[in-house]
């Protein structure tokens, strides 16, 4: 009798645990349901979100084909090219020269104060070609975003998957508001962030004309 028990105790834990593992998987805990957003709704979000990904802490590093990413000195009204003649080359990572993490270490430790080099707890690249944002337009951002073939194939409910992921590996997407003393961060909050694209998507993922 002690025997059925244990084994229906084992039995009950494995289905548990398979369980947990399937639901990881499963749609991202942030995501609302489709069409419980007003169009309008999810344009206001939009508007939020455009100001995030356009400003330089986020925009910088999403840059063309000549990846030459974009500098915002502490100080400084504009944004220049990056100092000391940084190119990342066609690797992204600058391996054809020299490497993103010369200077900007894989560490989860918050970032010093400017100027030290910002960290991020991933290794520092620059994002796909594919997905520029310096210099582009609100518009022209979101119907990247949209478009799971410019976006990496992620439907609404993968970009707040990984928003999240990247939150748990201290990536670059939460440090934008943890850049160290001395240096701007884009409007609101991380965790306002992912809510205003939970809504955008809600919302169909509407864009300005």
């Amino acid at each position: 009798m002690r025997k059925a028990a244990i084994a229906l105790a084992v039995a009950v834990s494995s289905i548990a645990m398979i369980t947990g593992l399937v639901a990881a998987k499963g749609p991202a805990k942030d995501a609302l349901p489709p069409g419980s957003v007003s169009r309008a709704e999810g344009l206001k979000a939009w508007k939020r979100i455009e100001a995030v990904v356009t400003h330089p802490r986020c925009a910088n590093c999403h840059v063309d084909a000549k990846a030459i990413p974009v500098w915002s000195p502490s100080g400084e009204g504009k944004d220049r090219v990056h100092g000391m003649n940084i190119h990342a080359g066609m690797s992204r990572i600058g391996a054809e020269g020299l490497r993103c993490s010369t200077c900007h270490m894989t560490s989860t430790q918050p970032n010093d104060p400017a100027p030290a080099p910002l960290r991020a707890g991933i290794d520092w690249q620059l994002a796909p070609v594919d997905f520029i944002w310096y210099g582009k337009s609100g518009a022209e951002i979101c119907a990247q975003l949209k478009n799971p073939k410019r976006n990496g194939g992620r439907d609404v409910v993968a970009l707040l998957a990984h928003l999240r992921h990247d939150e748990s590996l201290s990536g670059f997407i939460p440090r934008a508001w943890q850049p160290g003393a001395g240096r701007a961060t884009p409007p609101g909050t991380f965790e306002q962030h992912v809510k205003d694209m939970a809504m955008w998507g809600a919302a169909g993922q509407p864009c300005p004309n």
